[in-house]
């Protein structure tokens, strides 16, 4: 399980929530999955994303996949994962930095975060705290990381 940040491309007249629950509707578990079409404006901005998170301090790796790309953000703050499919995009954490350790790793997510909506054009919405990131409370994301973390590793492991 991850702390996830969510990215779409809100439909007009609709929210992030109300975009989401007709592309939830529409989502059939059964079907094959289709593979990502990219237009060329999705992969400029994809190019966009990956050149200004490598621009920052820490490794990146970047993989191609039938169903998506994704960007993969290893620093001192820690790890985190982006797949992007030209429409909508996530950033996932993993549940395993407590305490004093979310908040570095939250704020790199949250900067990566505004990167993919500047760049891409999607919204982004933490699931978690239900905010905008765009205007979103670090600090309390990196609390709800920290928290959920430190339960984890006191009683999962």
């Amino acid at each position: 399980m991850t702390y996830t940040l969510l990215f779409q491309r809100v439909l007009p007249d609709r929210t992030f929530l109300e975009t989401l629950d007709e592309v939830n509707a529409a989502f059939d578990p059964d079907a094959e999955p289709v593979p990502v079409d990219l237009t060329d404006e999705h992969r400029a901005a994809w190019d966009r994303i990956t050149r200004r998170v490598s621009a920052d301090p820490g490794q990146v790796t970047c993989e191609e996949f039938p169903h998506g790309l994704n960007l993969r953000w290893t620093g001192p703050e820690g790890t985190l994962l982006l797949d992007y499919d030209g429409e909508s995009a996530s950033i996932d954490i993993a549940y395993r930095y407590p305490g004093p350790a979310a908040p570095p790793i939250m704020a790199r997510a949250y900067r990566i975060a505004r990167v993919v909506e500047e760049e891409s054009g999607l919204e982004g919405y933490d699931g978690v705290l239900e905010q905008p990131v765009a205007t979103g409370d670090v600090a309390a994301a990196a609390a709800a990381l920290g928290g959920t973390s430190g339960w984890a590793q006191a009683n999962l492991t």
